[in-house]
Parts: C-alpha cells; sequence; structure tokens
C-alpha cells in the first residue's frame, strides 16, 4: 500500500471517528428524541362540519386514519398534519370531504421527516351512504355501532380494522399492511392483501365472500354466506365454522388448507404442495387426485360434491 494512499485512509477515518463522536454528543444533548431532528412540523387543526351529509370521501397520503363516536349530534374532524400539506374538509353534494393538498416545492421533499399525521373523524353513532378512503401510507380504524350502504378502502402500506356493517358491500384492499374485521354484516365481502394477514370473525351475508392474498395467511371463524371464494399464493387458510349456502373455492399455490366443522353443498379446493386438511358437517361425493401425496377420505356416496387437487400435499377429511 502506496504512502498516498495510507494518508487518506487514516483521514477518512479520523473524518469518520469526529462525525460520529459530535452525532452522539447532539444526541446526547437532545436526550436522544430523533423527532427533535425533524425537519417537518406537525400540527392540529380542526374542522367543524356544518352540513349535512350521508357519504364520506377521504383521499390523503400519509395519515392515520380513525373514526371515533361521538356524543355530540355534529361531526368535527381533527387533522394532526404537516404545516405545508393541509387537508380540505368540506361537505359538497351531500358528501363529507376530506382531501390533502400538498402544494410543496420539489426542494420541500428533501429533510428529515418524523412523527405521525393523523386524521379522526367524530361521527354520530348512526347509518350513512358510501364510505370511500383512498390513502398510501397509514392506518385505518373504524369502530363498531356505525352503518354504510357501502365500504371501500384501498390502501398501499398500512393495516385496515373495521368493525363497521355495511348493508351492501364491503371491499378493502391493502398491498402491504393486515386486514382485521369482525362482528360485522355485509351482504357481499370482498378482502385483498399482497403481503400481510386477513382475519375474519363472525361475519354473515347473503352473497359472495372473497379472501384473497399473494403472500400472507388467511384465518377466518364463524362465517356465513352464499359462496366462498380464496385464492393465494403463499400462505395457509385456516377456516372454522365457516358455512356457505352454495360454494366454496379455495386455491393456494405455496400453502396448507385447513378447515374445521365447515360445509358448503359444492367444495372445489386446490394446491400446489400444501395439504388439504379439515372436517365437514355432511357428506360428500368426493373427487381427489394427489401425485405424491396420501389421500384419506370416507367412502360416502349421497351428498354434496368435494373436489380436491393437490400435488404433493397429503388430502385428509373426516365428516362429523
Amino acid at each position: 500500500m502506496s504512502k498516498k494512499t495510507k494518508i487518506w485512509l487514516v483521514t477518512a477515518f479520523s473524518l469518520t471517528l469526529i462525525g460520529c463522536i459530535i452525532f452522539a454528543g447532539v444526541m446526547t444533548l437532545l436526550k436522544w428524541d430523533f423527532t427533535k431532528l425533524s425537519t417537518e412540523k406537525l400540527e392540529t387543526n380542526n374542522y367543524e362540519i356544518s352540513g349535512n351529509y350521508k357519504d364520506i370521501s377521504i383521499t390523503t397520503d400519509t395519515a392515520d386514519v380513525t373514526f371515533e363516536i361521538c356524543n355530540e349530534t355534529k361531526t368535527s374532524v381533527k387533522c394532526f398534519e404537516p404545516k405545508n400539506i393541509k387537508h380540505l374538509v368540506s361537505v359538497k353534494d351531500g358528501t363529507l370531504m376530506i382531501k390533502v393538498i400538498d402544494n410543496r416545492k420539489w426542494y420541500e421533499y428533501i429533510g428529515i421527516f418524523s412523527g405521525s399525521p393523523k386524521i379522526t373523524v367524530y361521527i354520530p353513532q348512526g347509518e350513512y351512504g358510501a364510505l370511500k378512503l383512498c390513502g398510501s401510507t397509514g392506518d385505518v380504524k373504524i369502530p363498531k355501532n356505525l352503518k354504510f350502504e357501502n365500504i371501500d378502502i384501498s390502501q398501499s402500506t398500512g393495516n385496515v380494522t373495521n368493525f363497521a356493517s355495511a348493508t351492501k358491500s364491503i371491499n378493502i384492499k391493502t398491498s402491504t399492511g393486515d386486514i382485521l374485521t369482525q362482528n360485522i354484516f355485509a351482504n357481499s365481502l370482498k378482502l385483498s392483501v399482497s403481503t400481510g394477514k386477513i382475519t375474519a370473525y363472525n361475519i354473515s351475508g347473503s352473497d359472495t365472500f372473497e379472501f384473497n392474498v399473494s403472500t400472507g395467511k388467511t384465518q377466518i371463524t364463524d362465517i356465513k354466506c352464499k359462496n366462498l371464494i380464496s385464492s393465494g399464493n403463499t400462505g395457509n387458510i385456516t377456516m372454522k365454522n365457516v358455512i356457505a349456502t352454495e360454494k366454496f373455492s379455495v386455491k393456494r399455490t405455496t400453502g396448507k388448507v385447513r378447515f374445521e366443522n365447515c360445509d358448503a353443498s359444492e367444495i372445489f379446493m386446490e394446491t400446489d404442495t400444501g395439504n388439504v386438511i379439515g372436517s365437514l358437517l355432511s357428506d360428500k361425493v368426493f373427487i381427489t387426485n394427489t401425485d405424491t401425496g396420501n389421500i384419506n377420505v370416507p367412502k360416502t356416496t349421497i351428498g354434496g360434491k368435494c373436489e380436491i387437487t393437490t400435488d404433493t400435499g397429503d388430502i385428509k377429511i373426516t365428516v362429523n
């Protein structure tokens, strides 16, 4: 190694060491509170809603969205938001609209950001029309004691927790995040995640329920519907006390299918490398196929049809 190279290495190491010492000193003075390094300041803005509305439309970017039941007769909205990224709150044509307004210049995107923007909607208990919510990064929480005609939620990154019913349909979609919904009614239901987990408890409806994942687990319990459809690439699905008056259709590439005390008139299940294990409530005519796995099903000749196909998995079914 040349003398010049050694000098450069010693200089670089010394500058790095000095930088670490300065950083440690500054953070010690700040008591290691990284939020104090933020170049983005957040403030609270309150909005009182005076107009009448039926529907709710929310479009945001990085804010968490939470609904809370209030004892007042009027709705109010509290936004904890950056000074240069406001939310416009208004009532227009019978719709409560909350929309992010980002007027930042390009150079304002550069900086240190900390803290989590949040939108809290204080809403009276009751029934409403359509709820449409579109966000990028943030969690969504909707409490019980609210009912809508339709719920349509689309998030890129964030968890969605919903305890509100819908007289018509519920459609919740996230890219990266979990979905939890329970103790509700929905005529039709569609829950979709790319990377995340779907958990659904105690839900009833008269039409089709869909649970779709790319990579993630699906756990559904105490479900009653007309048809149940579930697709996924990687991830197990667990079903308990799930009843469909017409059909089950479950497909997995890599993942196990487990069900307990479930039933439908027609059942179609397909996996590539996962086992199919479970118990049904009524007799079926079983049509099963596996390339390298074992098959253990009752020899019944009456009832509906149960067709199961897997490449390398085992098939084991019992009838209670």
